[in-house]
């Protein structure tokens, strides 16, 4: 059998499992069966596209299958290349480790019956996304996946806001489809072969090239979270399971990355290098404002969620710097700024899962996701704290865990620009360097934020008091992500010649081999310029800090004095009077909030002697939600209620606006002929 026939048994085998979900719901070992089979085939899957990818096989070696399925004169394509592989490696990760999560963090859920048989399927809709090489499997594949994680996010239906965030969801996910079927009708054009092998030998004109680009930045950027697209994300991720937010957090916004990608560099042939000014301005913006929303929240599934938009902004920087270089034939700046977007897409997976499954489980033992109702947490929870600090760490881009390595490709790419011809980008991709790395500078905030609020300190609440550490299979799946965080900052060299089947295949062109590299260093273009030694860098660390902790414990004084904590003159021990989420982003906030979210600070202090109690009110806005959706809904809400009378309309009316209809169609059709 061939590897892509494997994948698809998988495929089916996770379909069958969501079946067996219905029947079995009522019994007791439901949960173990379905997360225990979904772990099984996701694993075999994940091993089948690891080893395509370290065999490195040509694009032209790449493994289809056609079935007699979809559209008949066209059927149903599957294709595994290299760059299919590496997102299936993603995929089925992160369902390996979400099943074996969800073995744990399932005793606790309130509504198995409607999370069950959803799982498996969310997770063949993915594969299935990743695996279609032509545009009506595609679409099909991505509405599945839509419609699967939608019935996720309402898994808890009868919370309001939950309902809100799912209404949200279904609409942004349908007008992203929307704009992907448009963007597949313009490729496929006047000869309407939807297979991805007639699109990529027919090159479109540079103005149909150009509108397919927008209409795939809106329906593969309204999936990925991108701004101004954004805003069904910080409303769905929280909304659903602990492990279901990790799977859409930190996977299905990669598989809308991969849709880019397969469009952009694989279907749409050489790009114009305005595409990339298009993409990097885009994503600069979505990197700082997402990262600007995270710091304001409270919620640490929303911080979580805020934060996934910042980093799919800093993907689709290096995306854009990767279309810019390859449009001015830069092929080894190409290699690097597309290595630098895929390794942020594997590093993103890997933390962003790691941070979900923490919040589950400080979800799971207080019952809260409010930061400012936690506090005291590396007491009660020891283990969860060491792997929430780890993933906090690694997305704050600190060496020597994963993220450092990502974004510092990211960063040499961006110093390659001065050699691109055109002003435009010379002058464009310095001020997206600096939007970047103010961005990572303000995650570094953000997270520095949501560990110590959440963690340190003492508890705020009763249930933060009585929290408890969670089961073994949470604990573990948490360990294997934090070792792969770790993994892949200290040896980042096997991850990029990992990669480069990938850049080959796209780009026609790999960064230099790194494995053969003394020290196991990496070196992005020539060592002259710039390298880095994870593994150095992590044993210096080390070293370091047990010299430093010996010497302390060798050298200090052994007397023991205690004393009262420093209280800053205000001597009442009430957990109350520790920093709060909000207060913490009070600096940020006052630099930014004004422009960013017309931040206002209401202060009503008490004269003295009076004993009402002090207050203190802050108002942010959404202004892309109030600025831009909410006119859309009150326009669409005056056009339904004018075009409501159409409804009443005869027989022989509603017969004319047929006829008018079939007209105006044919005159579409003979023009585009």
């Amino acid at each position: 059998m061939t590897p892509v026939s494997v994948l698809l048994l998988c495929v089916a085998a996770l379909l069958g499992t969501g079946v067996l979900a219905v029947p079995l719901i009522r019994s007791t070992r439901s949960m173990q069966v379905v997360y225990g089979a979904s772990l099984v085939f996701s694993a075999i899957a994940f091993v089948i596209a690891l080893a395509y990818l370290v065999a490195g096989l040509p694009s032209a070696e790449a493994s289809g299958l056609v079935l007699p399925f979809g559209l008949p004169w066209l059927g149903s394509h599957f294709r595994l290349d290299a760059l299919a592989a590496f997102f299936l490696m993603v995929v089925n990760l992160g369902g390996v480790l979400s099943a074996l999560y969800g073995l744990g963090y399932g005793r606790h859920e309130h509504a198995p019956h409607r999370v069950l048989p959803f799982f498996p399927a969310f997770l063949a809709g993915m594969n299935l996304v990743i695996l279609a090489d032509d545009a009506f499997t595609f679409l099909i594949s991505w509405e599945f996946m839509s419609l699967a994680s939608w019935a996720l996010v309402m898994a808890h239906h009868r919370d309001a806001d939950n309902r809100r965030a799912g209404y949200v969801y279904i609409v942004m996910a349908s007008f992203g489809t929307l704009a992907l079927l448009l963007a597949f009708g313009l490729l496929a054009g006047s000869a309407g072969d939807y297979s991805f092998t007639a699109m990529r030998v027919s090159a479109p004109p540079p103005f149909v090239a150009g509108l397919a680009l927008i209409l795939l930045l809106l329906g593969a950027g309204s999936k990925a979270g991108l701004v101004p697209l954004h805003v069904w994300l910080p409303l769905a991720h929280p909304a659903a399971p602990s492990h279901v937010s990790a799977l859409m957090s930190g996977v299905m916004t990669k598989v809308a990355v991969y849709g880019f990608i397969r469009v952009a560099f694989d279907l749409l042939g050489m790009p114009s290098w305005w595409s990339g000014i298009v993409v990097l301005i885009i994503g600069s913006a979505t990197a700082v404002l997402g990262i600007l929303q995270a710091l304001m929240e409270s919620d640490l599934k929303r911080l979580l969620a805020y934060s996934t938009i910042e980093n799919i902004g800093v993907i689709f920087v290096s995306l854009g710097l990767a279309l810019a270089f390859k449009a001015n034939n830069m092929g080894l700046a190409a290699a690097l700024a597309l290595t630098a977007a895929l390794f942020h897409v594997l590093n993103h997976s890997f933390f962003k899962s790691l941070l979900f499954f923490g919040a589950g489980a400080v979800l799971t033992a207080t019952g809260e996701r409010n930061m400012d109702k936690l506090g005291g947490l590396i007491h009660r929870m020891p283990v969860t704290s060491v792997f929430f600090l780890v993933g906090c760490v690694a997305i704050s881009a600190l060496p020597p865990f994963n993220g450092f390595v990502s974004e510092w490709l990211a960063f040499q790419a961006i110093l390659q620009s001065p050699t691109v011809p055109q002003w435009g980008l010379k002058i464009l991709v310095p001020a997206v360097g600096g939007m970047l790395a103010l961005s990572a500078a303000l995650a570094a905030a953000c997270f520095v934020k949501a560990f110590g609020v959440t963690f340190l300190g003492r508890p705020r609440t009763t249930v933060a008091e009585q929290a408890a550490e969670v089961d073994r299979f949470s604990l573990a799946a948490m360990s294997v992500l934090a070792a792969l965080c770790l993994f892949a900052g200290i040896l980042p060299g096997i991850v990029i010649d990992g990669l480069a089947p990938v850049t080959l295949s796209l780009i026609g062109d790999r960064m230099p081999v790194q494995t053969d590299i003394p020290w196991l260093s990496i070196v992005p273009i020539v060592e002259s310029r710039s390298s880095y030694n994870g593994l150095l860098v992590f044993l210096f660390t080390l070293f370091s800090a047990s010299l430093t902790a010996y010497l302390i414990h060798r050298f200090a004084s052994r007397g023991l004095r205690r004393a009262p904590a420093w209280d800053c003159g205000f001597p009442q021990s009430s957990p109350a009077t520790q920093y709060t989420a909000g207060s913490f982003a009070q600096p940020v906030r006052r630099v930014f909030g004004t422009l960013a979210f017309r931040a206002r600070e209401e202060v009503d202090m008490p004269a003295p002697g009076d004993l009402r109690p002090a207050h203190f009110v802050v108002e942010t806005h959404d202004l892309i939600w109030e600025r831009l959706y909410l006119p859309i809904v009150g326009a669409v809400g005056f056009a339904a209620e004018k075009l409501n009378h159409l409804q009443f309309l005869t027989i022989r009316r509603y017969l004319s606006l047929v006829f008018l209809a079939l007209v105006f169609l044919l005159l579409v059709l003979a023009l585009w002929s």
